[in-house]
């Protein structure tokens, strides 16, 4: 009977813990099929090892670049970025549902020995399996948590310094003071102060226009028209993505892009190459589909909104291009 009962607190338990991390992990798959796979990549010439500074449209800190072509030219200019990758190595600091398991089946092991048997003693009878589940649960809403709080706590910080501190922005918010080069109805202003090169209307306008070609482009699969709008290094990124929703007999396409809110982080020269960080907040129809049945497989007609903070380059006398792409 005790038993009995065991067995149904643990499974009212275990139906709360799937109904939160479900809609969670749902949310996290949502955002990592559109153009860049949801990552950080590419590359900011000189300030690629620098954090572009954060602004309203992305008041959080940028992720450092997890694909990249630019080398630290010293071991201190690569410091962020080799601390980054080594927060994110071995199997227990694996994201996902892997690093969730292998934290489970390790908290187990260790329940286990606490309570003298093995370390996998714990893992003999219905009962524990289902107490290591709501265990894998609780470590996935913890972290969640956890996740959270660092968001909260990088705003309230302004941890990349020159932008404006502050909560996140929306689109809908009190107006700001009014900047020279600001876009009339697009919310574009410049939210680290004046930086040489001079960025007027008609660069946002082309940043603009950059977002909405990029992403047409690769709905497309036109990878011609991909290497004319970003960097040889962007492209080749954007090839190998495609090249593997191909090997995965997958399509996807992003659709009905809108730039909601931008503004500029930052903008320098690096010889006779210039640059451009802009944070941008827009929504977007990315929905992957199955090539041979055209089942959607991942995500849906449903508009959903995504801020990134995208990196333009132009040389002398030709127009601005794109140089990477990183997530907030």
């Amino acid at each position: 009977m005790r038993f009995s009962q065991r067995m149904r607190a643990s499974i009212k338990a275990l139906a709360i813990v799937l109904s939160v991390a479900m809609p969670v992990a749902l949310i996290v798959s949502a955002a990592d099929a559109r153009v860049g796979g949801g990552s950080s990549s590419g590359s900011r010439g000189s300030r690629t090892f620098s954090a572009p500074p954060s602004t309203s449209t992305a008041p959080n800190a940028a992720r450092p670049f997890e694909r990249s072509a630019t080398q630290p030219s010293n071991p201190g200019l690569g410091a962020p970025a080799a601390a980054g990758a080594a927060s994110r190595g071995g199997f227990f600091n694996r994201p996902g549902l892997l690093g969730g398991l292998a934290a489970g089946f390790l908290g187990a092991g260790l329940f286990g020995m606490l309570f003298g048997g093995s370390l996998f003693g714990g893992l003999g009878g219905l009962s524990s399996i289902i107490g290591l589940i709501l265990q894998i649960g609780l470590v996935v809403i913890v972290a969640r948590l956890a996740w959270s709080w660092w968001q909260r706590r990088n705003a309230s910080q302004n941890a990349y310094a020159g932008g404006p501190a502050g909560g996140p922005a929306h689109y809908e918010a009190a107006p700001q003071p009014q900047q020279p080069d600001q876009i009339k109805g697009f919310g574009f202003g410049l939210g680290s102060g004046s930086a040489p090169p001079k960025i007027g209307p008609d660069d946002y306008e082309a940043f603009e226009r950059l977002l909405s070609d990029i992403q047409a482009a690769w709905t497309k699969q036109d990878v011609t028209a991909l290497r004319r709008l970003t960097t040889d290094e962007m492209a080749s990124y954007f090839t190998d993505d495609l090249a593997e929703n191909a090997r995965k007999n997958v399509v996807n396409e992003v659709t009905n892009v809108k730039l909601l809110q931008g503004d500029l982080a930052e903008a320098w020269r690096d010889g006779d190459t210039e640059y451009a960080s802009v944070a941008m907040r827009f929504s977007l129809i990315d929905k992957t589909t199955d090539k041979a049945t055209g089942r959607v497989v991942d995500n849906s007609d449903q508009p959903i909104e995504v801020t990134e903070v995208w990196t333009f380059l132009r040389d002398r006398g030709a127009g601005w291009i794109l140089s990477a792409i990183q997530q907030v």
